[in-house]
């Protein structure tokens, strides 16, 4: 069994591989601090970009958000005069809509996303880092910012100048989470491509979430969101620089110095080797970029054959 912490699209290009090679033995563990309400329905930006990418249903082209998406109910919306900035297709709406309905009836998400799941087929299990609400906060130059605020409407355009997760002090990780992690035939836990500051920071914010990385004592690595300098997707790169940090991989394994064992970087940063091992990771240099279903497999085997090699030794 493998577990993976994943955030949005990069994130799940690489559950995506993991899945094609683990199946049902795949437990990916999602950031749900993108969370929020929109024209009164709940929306789970990167839950249903996992879920959408693992049922195979995906936008292709886009990453997020479904294949052969209509719009007649955001043009409906706007004709009558409400909002446009976050675009809501007519097939990603009846999960939103769905999702309300059972929330409404006092499921869980993690219950929720179980039954969605299911309907698409989908072998892997995938599970929100808490049932608990929290949010991702953005302070910028221009004052606080809710995530979806910042990310959809001001296209990461307003400097950063750090994050706070409101509520992440009352969440706590779900017993589907720590089963996952707590399970004896788990082989190793993976840290998918995703935003350090506000994909993966969350769930390993999430009180009690660390130390059951720790003591699962299996390896931990991570995979490299930034190639080159720059991000592969998404405002990564611009963050860390705003925040006074190099655009780098080794800037992103420093992050994670204190749980991971073992870093992967593009070839294109192979001479990073002394850098990040100095920070105590072993590190493998391949080809991180992940541009089709073939490239995700590739990488999820290389993934799981580097924690393979580190063995028990975990961070």
């Amino acid at each position: 069994m493998i577990v993976a912490l994943a955030g949005g699209v990069g994130g799940a290009k690489l559950a995506d591989g993991l899945a094609s090679l683990f199946g049902s033995g795949l437990t990916v563990i999602v950031n749900t601090a993108d969370d929020f309400e929109h024209l009164g329905l709940p929306i789970s930006p990167d839950l249903d970009t996992v879920m959408y990418t693992l049922g195979g249903i995906a936008n292709a082209e886009t990453g997020w958000g479904v294949a052969g998406e209509t719009w007649g109910f955001l043009e409906q919306v706007v004709r009558l005069g409400g909002p446009s900035w976050f675009r809501l297709g007519d097939r990603d709406l009846a999960t939103h809509v769905l999702r309300a309905n059972a929330l409404r009836a006092g499921k869980g998400l993690t219950e929720i996303t179980d039954q969605l799941c299911r309907h698409l087929d989908i072998a892997a299990r995938i599970l929100p880092m808490s049932d608990d609400p929290v949010r991702t906060i953005v302070h910028s130059v221009e004052g606080d910012l809710p995530f979806q605020e910042y990310f959809v409407r001001r296209k990461c355009e307003v400097p950063v100048t750090g994050f706070t997760f409101e509520g992440i002090a009352k969440s706590r990780p779900t017993a589907a989470v720590k089963g996952a992690l707590e399970a004896t035939d788990l082989e190793a836990i993976i840290f998918c491509p995703s935003n350090p500051f506000v994909s993966i920071d969350p769930i390993i914010s999430v009180p009690g979430m660390r130390q059951l990385i720790v003591d699962a004592r299996v390896p931990v690595i991570a995979v490299t969101p930034i190639i080159g300098g720059a991000a592969v997707k998404g405002p990564a790169a611009k963050m860390m620089r705003e925040l006074g940090f190099e655009s780098s991989p080794a800037s992103v394994a420093a992050r994670y110095r204190s749980l991971v064992a073992g870093f992967v970087v593009d070839i294109a940063d192979a001479q990073l080797a002394p850098a990040i091992e100095a920070m105590g990771m072993a590190m493998h240099a391949t080809e991180a970029l992940m541009k089709g279903k073939s490239d995700r497999r590739r990488l999820a085997e290389v993934c799981v054959a580097f924690a393979r090699s580190l063995g028990a030794r975990g961070p």
